[in-house]
């Protein structure tokens, strides 16, 4: 009777409670203010300002639309908003006024897109009594972990033997309060990539080039990127201190928090890391249109120049040195007995204890030791199937060290090539002329990205070549003809110089056309895919020299050829030198045999020569003899 009489009380309450006159006005009141801010963003035209298009990522589609580069669903809040700026805003201020949760963090409106609702809230001024702000808990206990201070652009270098890092990349690393340059590893990151599943090989070039993949921002540790970039797959990484005031690193971070709610489709070459972290850039800092110079590529190192060139942007640099690196640094301090007895340990860490080892000065015989256990410790982290093997022979190695009762010595590992912002920039052009058999020419060509072996080699990885997009136009005089002499889709070959500790392979790969005199066609074009795994080694008999030996295999089509193609191998051998700072030569010789198809052989040599007359400036001259064809080209070469 009690509980009756109790149920009937509170429904009287709760009726007279709605007929009140202030209940039943509270949802018109806050309707009446929800259509005061959008018809005051209207008249104010927010939709159309600068920080509202980045907030979205809107752009221009091929139809001249408005646009946004966004491609989950769940980001907007309109069912127009990936295509209307002014539906999207309207629906998001809508949307504050409710608890729904909404993205993919499934949290409010006012939480889950915190800078559209700080942006709005600044440009409004929201009333907190008709539009109460939210509690946003996880937000701020992301932020708190965060604790940021300041924030570092860090670029990995190039690593050819991953394609998803075959141009480098860049990230963002949020530096935190109290933190020193020994703690920084402790730092979160901000980090765009693609999903790509385990495994993925071939299927990766196709579906990355095309956008089959979705890309997505994360927060890893830093600790976990060195660890993946400079420990494992052996790469140098650069960190540049960004100017941001604390109101940008905030405005940074709660765009960073939004974008964990959706994807992008990834494209490799354009919508790629470096892009989407300089889009968060942009919206830190609106004045910045780091963007703009990326309307069909974006190539890492390009970007962190772009940044670079950004006044008052970037303080100061800092080199953090591969595992490889910093080995084959300390190495080079070794005298050749301390080299053999730093191998020796590395095999058997009890020669630590023969009188040969003892009989070094006790300052020498810690550096060696240190040096054995930096291989052990490289071999030990990497994939290698003894890895337990080296971790144990580590454990013994330091044994040993730890009995020196010395600290380590103080060595400063210098990069083997500079920072990616003094190299050239990425594509180039290039004007030439010269004589092929019995006529003369003039040639004009074109590259899109990104780096051959004889292009000026500061800023880039040593001895690698990347080349995509480029073709050659070359007009012949005596014949009166224009045609399209060589075309490049992807041309890569990274020489990897062996020694008694990195015996990596050198490989290379080349599809695209070129030229071919051959029976009656003069001048015949002929479809070429080939490639090769070899090796190389170097020397400093004159400056430093690299010698390079390839089993290739090759396909060719052309109408050249009695059967309209040929399948065969063969063989290259050369040699890449830098003879000084400004000049390189290179010099090969390879020999073809054709058994299928059009059955035939080649000879053929090259020489290859250039100047660097500027960062971005360059004067190359190139020989090439292929089967009594011989062709000469004197070119002057600019990057931009």
């Amino acid at each position: 009777m009690f509980l009756h009489d109790a149920v009937i009380h509170i429904f009287l309450a709760i009726s007279i409670l709605l007929a009140s006159p202030g209940w039943s006005q509270a949802e018109p009141v806050i309707q009446d203010y929800q259509t005061e801010l959008i018809e005051r963003a209207r008249q104010t035209r927010l939709a159309d300002k600068r920080e509202w298009q980045l907030l979205l990522h809107y752009g221009v589609d091929l139809f001249g639309r408005a646009a946004s580069e966004e491609d989950d669903e769940g980001f907007f809040l309109s069912p127009r908003g990936k295509f209307d700026p002014q539906a999207e805003l309207d629906a998001t201020i809508a949307q504050f006024f409710v608890a729904d949760l909404v993205g993919r963090s499934k949290q409010p409106a006012q939480c889950a897109f915190i800078a559209r609702y700080h942006w709005l809230k600044e440009r409004l001024q929201f009333d907190p009594h008709r539009l109460a702000p939210l509690e946003c808990g996880r937000f701020d206990r992301w932020r708190a972990e965060m604790n940021p201070q300041g924030v570092s652009l860090i670029f990995p270098a190039a690593f050819l033997n991953n394609p998803a890092s075959m141009f480098g990349h860049t990230f963002l690393r949020i530096d935190q309060r109290g933190q020193t340059e020994q703690t920084r590893l402790l730092a979160y990151t901000i980090d765009y990539a693609a999903d790509v599943p385990d495994g993925a090989g071939i299927e990766y070039a196709y579906k990355g080039i095309f956008g089959a993949y979705k890309g997505f921002f994360s927060t890893p540790p830093y600790y976990l990127k060195v660890q993946a970039y400079r420990d494992i797959e052996n790469r140098d990484m650069w960190e540049y201190q960004l100017n941001l005031t604390p109101d940008q690193i905030d405005r940074l971070l709660m765009h960073a928090w939004e974008m964990g709610n959706a994807y992008f489709d990834y494209f490799f070459f354009k919508e790629n890391c470096s892009y989407h972290i300089l889009s968060l850039l942009e919206y830190a800092n609106p004045s910045l249109h780091l963007r703009d110079r990326f309307s069909l590529w974006t190539i890492p190192a390009d970007t962190v120049r772009a940044i670079i060139d950004s006044p008052g942007l970037v303080g100061d640099a800092t080199y953090r040195p591969s595992r490889s690196t910093i080995i084959k640094r300390k190495r080079a301090l070794l005298t050749d007995e301390e080299r053999s007895l730093s191998i020796g340990l590395m095999r058997a860490p009890d020669i630590a204890k023969e009188s040969l080892f003892a009989s070094l000065p006790l300052l020498r015989r810690a550096f060696v030791l240190d040096v054995a256990s930096d291989y052990l410790r490289y071999k030990g982290e990497s994939d290698d199937p003894e890895v337990t093997v080296y971790k144990e022979r580590n454990r013994r190695v330091l044994t040993e060290r730890s009995k020196l009762l010395i600290p380590s010595a103080e060595i400063n590992i210098r990069p083997f090539t500079k920072q990616p912002d003094v190299g050239h920039r990425t594509t180039r052009v290039a004007l030439g002329g010269g004589w092929r058999n019995d006529d003369t020419f003039e040639e004009a060509s074109f590259r899109a990205v990104y780096h051959h072996l004889l292009d000026p080699e500061p800023g880039y990885t040593p001895d690698a070549q990347l080349e995509a997009f480029a073709v050659t136009v070359r007009r012949y005089n005596q014949a009166d003809r224009v045609r399209v002499e060589r075309a490049t889709l992807i041309n890569i070959l990274s020489l990897s110089p062996i020694d008694d500790l990195f015996r990596a392979p050198s490989w290379r790969v080349n599809v695209g056309m070129d030229t071919l005199r051959r029976r009656g066609c003069q001048l015949c074009d002929n479809v070429v895919v080939d490639g090769g795994v070899g090796a190389a080694m170097e020397s400093h008999v004159l400056n430093r020299e690299v010698y390079f030996a390839f089993a290739e295999a090759e396909a060719n089509y052309s109408k050249a050829y009695e059967e309209r193609h040929r399948v065969g191998g063969g063989a290259t051998v050369g040699m890449l030198a830098d003879v000084t700072d400004r000049w390189k030569l290179m010099l090969s010789w390879s020999y073809r045999r054709y058994p299928f198809g059009d059955k035939s052989d080649d000879i053929r040599w090259y020489a290859g020569s250039r100047l660097t007359l500027a960062q971005n400036w360059a004067v190359r001259m190139d020989y090439n003899h292929r089967d009594r064809d011989n062709d000469v080209v004197v070119s002057i070469q600019a990057f931009f």
